[in-house]
């Protein structure tokens, strides 16, 4: 008699691989795997711990800065160094015009950079090739300080304006050279679609180009962003107002002005360590929490480019 016949039903074979315990301790992680977590995990802690004794000096009591030097836990607690910082409006007004600066330089700068680079993928006769030189050039050498001197202050008129320290930094020929790369791997068929379908090359750029371009404007907006906000030496050299530093110089003159007032012996109480601590923290703050925004772009916007195929 077989077991059909019993009236004894088979059990179904299963297909799917087997889960529990069983199953997970078969699932070990590959060394290399391994390796790379720990890496990583260091090279965080790395970046992350000196930054963290930067913050906990600036909270910590001037003596304590001078007897015991850094420490990981501000002990003890002190906010004199901002109290004093943020006493007056100097550091307030000089946030406004590093924000000017920043926000409207960026802007400024992708546009720019954006223009020339489409024009020069495009490789239109007796424009791109010129055009491309033209950008060039300035990886190799500059004019010099003294012609952009005279350029600022004599020709355009610009001096104790905020835009003496925009305008000598809206190319950046890396990054102009970063994203004809990305242009150049743009479909081309998207191109000849649009162009089917009666659009212009200004449509083109605006409608279609630019929003498939978000990656790399993401990147380059950040790489000028920063260095609009650390800049300071352009402006050390065409403002002269006081009201119109940027923070980077009001920091730099704060830090100058203390320290040679406690040689003096004039500002013995003055936290001169942990003002220099704390200014760091105000100076690097707000460009830290801009990385977030445009981490999503920024390993994609710098490798879509690097290859054509």
């Amino acid at each position: 008699m077989t077991i059909v016949e019993a009236g004894v039903r088979p059990r179904p074979v299963s297909t799917t691989p087997p889960t529990g315990p069983r199953a997970r301790k078969r699932q070990r992680p590959e060394p290399f795997t391994v390796i790379s977590y720990v890496g990583v995990i260091a090279f965080a802690l790395i970046c992350v711990v000196p930054f963290w004794m930067i913050i906990a000096g600036s909270l910590t009591a001037e003596s304590s800065l001078s007897q015991r030097g850094y420490s990981f836990w501000p002990d003890p607690f002190s906010l004199d160094a901002y109290t004093t910082i943020f006493a007056g409006s100097r550091v307030w007004l000089s946030y406004g015009a590093t924000l000017f600066i920043t926000v409207v330089g960026t802007v400024i700068a992708v546009a720019a950079t954006s223009g020339i680079a489409w024009v020069i993928a495009r490789g239109l006769p007796w424009m791109s090739r010129p055009l491309a030189v033209f950008a060039y050039i300035p990886m190799l050498f500059t004019g010099g300080l003294v012609p952009m001197y005279i350029l600022i202050t004599q020709v355009l008129q610009l001096r104790d304006s905020w835009f003496a320290v925009i305008l000598p930094l809206v190319i950046a020929p890396f990054l102009v050279f970063v994203q004809v790369s990305f242009f150049r791997a743009t479909p081309q068929e998207i191109l000849d679609a649009a162009r089917i379908d009666g659009a212009g090359e200004l449509r083109i750029f605006f409608q279609v180009v630019l929003p498939l371009s978000k990656p790399v404007i993401a990147v380059i907006a950040l790489f000028y962003a920063v260095t609009f906000w650390n800049e300071w030496f352009h402006a050390l050299l065409f403002i002269s107002e006081p009201a119109k530093y940027p923070l980077q110089l009001v920091l730099q003159n704060l830090i100058t002005s203390v320290a040679n007032a406690a040689d003096l012996g004039t500002t013995t109480a003055a936290p001169v360590y942990q003002m220099r601590l704390a200014m760091t923290v105000i100076t690097i703050g707000p460009i830290l929490l801009a990385y977030p925004f445009a981490q999503r772009y920024f390993v994609k916007g710098l490798t879509l480019g690097a290859t054509k195929g």
